[in-house]
């Protein structure tokens, strides 16, 4: 006897479906377009019915109600699904086969690629605005440069020498291996010129760019074991000029040099009074390009003991030096200190001081 063929969900009572094994469902795709007229031209899928969306040659489509989330909802009176929970069914997605009606260019953008695109066009529009701004209040960064430079070249009279050279200057991690130190000023210098402040050949090297103004002033060390002079050279050369003593000093060593060396301020009745050019150990010098200013230093032992091989402080910091200068610290000694004298000239840069220059 053969054997009933079972019935597909969702058709009509009576109505059997075909064999599944002996006949292949079509695949799952759009119906044809309808005829023109019936108000439904132009829709590539057919129009949804109480009974579920229709396939091409299939009957209408009902889904499982123990396959949706309402499967544990309760039954109405009738058999019908109990309102707490709605049905839920989901769409065929389309296909890319050859016959499946592939997806036109252009529809869809990822959301990657859209968040990436109003990004640029956010960043555009900010960047607009504030140069539109800018060309409307006439603000300009190279003239505020300008300004910051010719108020950093009147410093050495327009600021108390405190404020230059502090009394005490504490440089921390400015030590070997990240240690501390402390600076107490023992001298100031009077302002001068820079006939006897420099080596002969370091003054010829500095000589392009003029000597407006020498400021100069020792200090010691907490133990009193070292003495470092430290300098502000204030030149009369403009920003071009001292990007091009920067560049020169940069090619051709001119701050490794030990035949160009800063030399120390040696203040009779202190600590320093034994600090000469023999006594000479580690220097630095820096070339400044927002500021027509040289910032040097150099140190050496507080017990006046000469000195045979200098050394720049760039390499008397270097990791793994083991000659005595470096040993000793005193590359530290001097870099530590010109850098913190440096960053208190940048800080006297300020409205108020270029108002009262």
């Amino acid at each position: 006897m053969p054997t009933e063929p079972a019935v597909r969900p969702g058709s009509a009572p009576g109505q059997s479906a075909r064999p599944a094994a002996s006949v292949p469902l079509p695949p799952l795709r759009p119906t044809p377009e309808p005829p023109a007229g019936d108000g439904s031209a132009g829709r590539g899928y057919a129009a949804s019915t109480s009974a579920g969306p229709t396939y091409a040659g299939q009957p209408p489509f009902s889904p499982d109600p123990s396959l949706s989330w309402s499967a544990g909802a309760p039954m109405a009176p009738g058999g019908a699904l109990g309102a707490q929970r709605p049905v839920v069914s989901f769409g065929e997605p389309e296909g890319y086969d050859a016959q499946a009606r592939p997806r036109p260019l252009g529809m869809r953008i990822r959301p990657r690629v859209a968040g990436a695109a109003a990004c640029v066009v956010l960043g555009l529009g900010l960047i607009g605005g504030a140069l539109t701004g800018s060309w409307l209040i006439g603000d300009s960064g190279e003239a505020g440069a300008q300004d910051t430079f010719a108020a950093a070249g009147s410093l050495w009279h327009s600021v108390p020498v405190d404020k230059l050279f502090p009394p005490t200057v504490i440089g921390q991690g400015a030590g070997p291996g990240g240690a501390d130190r402390t600076w107490t000023r023992v001298a100031v210098a009077p302002d001068t010129g820079c006939a006897n402040a420099f080596d002969p050949l370091l003054r010829k090297a500095l000589a392009p760019a003029g000597c407006q103004r020498l400021l100069r002033a020792t200090y010691i060390d907490a133990t009193q074991s070292y003495v470092t002079t430290v300098g502000l050279l204030f030149t009369k050369a403009d920003a071009a000029a001292m990007r091009a003593l920067d560049t020169q000093f940069a090619k051709e060593g001119l701050d490794r040099r030990s035949d160009l060396m800063p030399r120390p301020y040696a203040a009779k009745g202190t600590l320093a009074a034994g600090f000469g050019d023999e006594q000479r150990a580690s220097w630095t010098v820096s070339v400044l390009t927002d500021a027509p200013v040289v910032v040097y230093a150099v140190s050496g032992w507080a017990d006046d003991r000469t000195v045979d091989e200098p050394a720049p402080a760039e390499e008397a910091m270097q990791s793994g030096a083991t000659t005595d200068v470096a040993q000793a610290g005193l590359g530290h000694e001097a870099q530590g200190l010109a850098d913190r004298v440096e960053r208190a000239l940048r800080k006297n840069v300020s409205p108020s001081t270029e108002q009262s220059s």
